[in-house]
């Protein structure tokens, strides 16, 4: 009892210096790389990092954004969690030469802070449609209209130029960094992460109807660095990769059809048409376009099989093409499959398809050489008299033969086909 009469003073003391040591250590602030097209790749890392911020209580998250636009949906989702965050998110458009186009705005604009970096620029908002058609007129004016509403209700909310938000939608207007906080368009400029952090702090934003005060200065930076699933999901989410691993695996998968027992072309086609449809589930698709290159493939398959002269590959080659640029469908912005990759990609692949097509044509018109087909056309000496029947010396062997007119021993024969073993001949 002794013991535990002075042990437990010094359990409350100890238990109290944690505590005390707990409360005086800075609260951290969360830094987020954001670079690259609006995709739901990093959609998903992006709210994955404002709820790791959440549950650690930081002091706020840093967004660095750098990028030339991307999915409304995604844009939408990235938005949506910032809006309803527990924790201050900072939009820092860095680093120089880095931009906040197309999606990148509204992001931007849904931030507690927006700030840039000299040599940057913002704008260029225009929903711009996928495919490579003509969006209706109507469904565009309604789509610009939905833009716009979105954009002035996140700009008046944080108190920002609602006006030029719209003229960023309507006239895809763009403006450097120095003539954005001019037009309050956002708050602040800063060179690097520690004058951001030196200038937003004691700033009053305002986070679930709660006014906050930023205490960033002196606070310890972590860095929230991608995932290998992040990364993967966000380049293969790239609608240009996407296309460029399903032609690799309809190659592949083709060439194992083409000649079955390769086995290495068919495994690397397989993981690589699995990978372009798990792009293509986050991905707005147009059906049609899938079924054309599918479409192009049988027809490529069916080019071994029937001889077309070559129609069935030109058929091929044709809705290959159609099927890349009906691929997306429309009603997304900027995501596109770029001519320098569609155009490319279709010409290296018809043309695969083609000359594996032709070396398994060529293989069907060469006669077998092995077998008793390949016994047909071999030359012989007759070994015992034909008379009608008797044997010859072929390929290296004793074989029974008959022949039609008697041969006499030591003449050439020539093998006209087999029959259950026995070869029938005639004079050479």
């Amino acid at each position: 009892m002794k013991k535990l009469k002075y042990l437990i003073p010094v359990l409350v003391v100890v238990l109290l210096a944690g505590l005390a040591a707990g409360a005086a250590s800075p609260r951290a602030v969360y830094v987020l790389p954001a670079v690259g097209s609006i995709n739901p790749g990093l959609a998903e890392f992006i709210v994955e990092g404002i709820l790791l911020a959440e549950r650690e209580n930081a002091v706020a998250l840093v967004i660095e954004l750098d990028t030339p636009g991307g999915l409304e949906t995604s844009m939408r989702q990235i938005v949506q969690a910032i809006s309803n965050a527990k924790v201050p998110v900072v939009v820092y458009v860095y680093p120089r030469g880095a931009r906040a186009a197309s999606a990148g705005v509204f992001i931007t604009m849904a931030a507690n802070v927006a700030a840039m970096a000299p040599g940057t620029n913002i704008g260029a908002a225009h929903p711009v449609s996928i495919g490579m058609g003509k969006t209706d007129k109507t469904m565009e004016k309604k789509l610009v209209n939905d833009m716009v509403a979105h954009g002035r209700s996140l700009a008046n909310e944080r108190g920002r130029n609602a006006d030029w938000m719209e003229k960023a939608i309507r006239q895809s207007v763009s403006i450097p960094a120095t003539e954005a906080v001019k037009l309050k368009v956002v708050d602040l400029m800063a060179d690097n992460r520690e004058d951001l952090l030196t200038k937003i702090n004691g700033r009053k934003v305002e986070v679930g109807g709660k006014q906050l005060v930023l205490h960033t200065a002196g606070a310890t930076v972590k860095e929230i660095p991608e995932g290998l699933r992040t990364r993967v999901l966000k380049y293969i989410a790239d609608p240009n990769i996407a296309f460029i691993l399903m032609m690799i695996g309809l190659a592949g998968l083709y060439f194992e059809f083409a000649h079955p027992g390769a086995v290495l072309p068919g495994v690397i086609g397989a993981i690589c048409l699995l990978l372009a449809f798990f792009a293509f589930q986050t991905l707005p698709i147009n059906f049609i376009g899938i079924l054309l290159i599918l479409l192009a493939f049988i027809f490529f398959i069916l080019e071994f099989k029937i001889v077309s002269y070559g129609l069935l590959s030109v058929a091929g080659l044709v809705s290959l093409f159609l099927g890349g640029m009906m691929l997306f469908r429309g009603g997304e912005g900027g995501v596109d499959i770029s001519w320098s990759v569609l155009i490319p990609t279709v010409a290296i692949v018809s043309l695969f398809f083609i000359v594996v097509a032709g070396i398994v044509f060529r293989s069907h018109l060469l006669r077998s050489m092995t077998g008793a087909a390949g016994m047909v056309g071999e030359r012989g000496v007759v070994y015992t008299p034909l008379n009608p029947e008797g044997q010859v010396f072929v390929h290296g062997e004793y074989w029974q033969a008959v022949s039609d007119a008697p041969i006499a021993k030591g003449e050439a024969v020539v093998v006209l086909e087999v029959v259950d073993l026995k070869l029938r001949v005639r004079r050479a």
